[in-house]
């Protein structure tokens, strides 16, 4: 965070669009000021493109006369319902709001909104650092106003609301899920009073949608540190409300002396590995779900202590409900969050023993051009306190991602496709659709696979006439 001067806090309201809303407001007599996260920003040195106007009157009117003082590229959007208005110009977007102040009904999250002052609206916003306003008119341009402490928040890295958090968090209980994602995207701190709240008021996260949730889920998993936004739901009590699933991991059982880890920290860190080498969200995703079906799957067998047995698999199998019940997409990104979780364990499996070039290559066919990413998910998976073993599996791993490459280069299996199709093998052998025809498909996809042929069509050829003669099968053309 970075502390500035009236004149050095002016100069980041240099651009002309600035200049251009102060000539606008003050034709119309209005008080405008920049708010919000655009400010906020400003002190903490981070990109923000978006910009918040609160207008003491008419954001709509403002906005509109912005836009005919801008002219040729200006764009405006009205929401009359809302009172608010979106400008767009070349690469900018400001968003125009009437000050306001708010009341809320208990069973909706949905404002009841009246006309009000700086002030009012100032005391409507979620968070101290997200109070803060810059005025726009000439007379005070660039003046700061912040009422609740925001800058000392800033400063100490802290998340607070402006006004008592119980009012907060239950007039709008979405603010619980941007208190957490805030407090882990920025590394700030709850306060203590803050966080109190979070837990008094979970019960009514009920009313938001799964949509908005997951929004917020998102952009947890895609901050620098994610686990710290799991650990914070989870302390407050919210995490079993909203991913049941995730919560149920959390725990150790002992028997006999002997343990299992805890399913739910192992599986922050293994998001943490991979956050620190990635910012795809549905990578992060496949880290945060790979042992997902763990609760599901765990049995005591005396002879070697808790199993997971095909957990894998299961959680698999788990990926389409939890979309759906989340909101979350039912496309392609869901199925390569089932692709990853179901193939995790394999590379570790591999590197565990003697890496053969047929393993290897059955895992290409499998993973195709997801392989870099299972890869990323298993070395990050690879969370073990022995080093030797870990250091173990680590190399093994760079074993395994050399025999990636020279086998793709010398095998191209990559994707592949058996090099005689099942129309082909239907025509050689005037067969019509039936067992044999795939019987035969599979064996000449197996022998090129466990290395017996290369992905060649003369070989297939030669090794599907071999195979077909010991079913039986004679050719009707050569």
């Amino acid at each position: 965070m970075i502390e500035l001067t009236n004149e050095e806090l002016k100069a980041h309201f240099s651009d002309k669009i600035f200049g251009q809303i102060s000539e606008t407001a003050d034709e119309l007599g209005l008080e405008c000021y920049a708010v919000g996260g655009y400010v906020r920003d400003i002190f903490l040195q981070r990109p923000s493109k978006d910009i918040d106007v609160v207008v003491v009157g008419s954001g709509i009117e403002m906005a509109e006369a912005l836009g005919r003082r801008l002219g040729k590229g200006a764009y405006v959007s009205v929401f009359k319902n809302f009172g608010t208005a979106q400008l767009k110009y070349h690469q900018i977007e400001i968003e125009f709001v009437g000050a306001r102040k708010e009341s809320y009904q208990r069973d909706s999250r949905k404002p009841i909104v009246e006309d009000g002052t700086l002030e009012d609206d100032q005391n409507r916003r979620d968070f101290t650092i997200n109070a803060m306003a810059v005025c726009l008119n000439k007379a005070r341009f660039g003046e700061l106003v912040d009422p609740f402490g925001g800058m000392a928040d800033l400063k100490e890295k802290t998340i607070r609301t402006p006004l008592n958090p119980d009012i907060t968090f239950s007039d709008d209980p979405l603010r619980m899920m941007r208190c957490i994602r805030f407090a882990t995207q920025l590394n700030f701190y709850i306060d203590d009073e803050t966080f109190e709240s979070l837990c008094r008021n979970k019960d009514r996260i009920e009313i938001i949608s799964k949509e908005r949730i997951a929004d917020e889920l998102n952009k947890i998993i895609l901050s620098p540190i994610p686990s710290k936004g799991f650990i914070d739901l989870e302390r407050s009590g919210l995490l079993p409300l909203i991913f049941p699933e995730l919560a149920a991991m959390q725990g150790v059982e002992s028997r006999g002396g002997r343990a299992h880890k805890d399913n739910f920290y192992h599986t922050l860190e293994v998001l943490d590995n991979i956050s620190r080498v990635t910012d795809n969200l549905w990578l992060r995703w496949s880290a945060l779900l790979h042992d997902i079906a763990k609760p599901l799957t765990k049995r005591w067998e005396p002879k070697v202590g808790w199993t997971f047995h095909n957990h894998n698999f299961i959680g698999e199998r788990m990926i389409p409900n939890l979309f759906r019940k989340m909101k979350l997409p039912m496309n392609e990104k869901m199925k390569y969050v089932q692709k990853m979780v179901s193939l995790h364990m394999r590379p570790i499996v591999i590197a565990d023993d003697v890496v053969t070039d047929s393993a290897v290559r059955r895992l290409l066919f499998e993973a195709g051009d997801d392989i870099d990413d299972l890869m990323t998910l298993c070395e990050a998976d690879i969370t073990s306190k022995n080093m030797e073993r870990k250091q173990r599996f680590l190399n093994n791993f760079q074993l395994v991602r050399q025999k990636l490459k020279d086998i793709e280069e010398k095998d191209r299996v990559r994707n592949f496709q058996p090099p005689i199709s099942g129309e082909e093998i239907m025509q050689i052998f005037n067969l019509q659709p039936c067992q044999q025809v795939g019987t035969l498909k599979s064996a000449i996809k197996d022998a090129i696979l466990d290395g017996l042929i290369a992905n060649d069509y003369d070989e297939a050829y030669a090794f599907m006439l071999e195979r077909a003669q010991k079913m039986g099968l004679q050719p009707v053309k050569s």
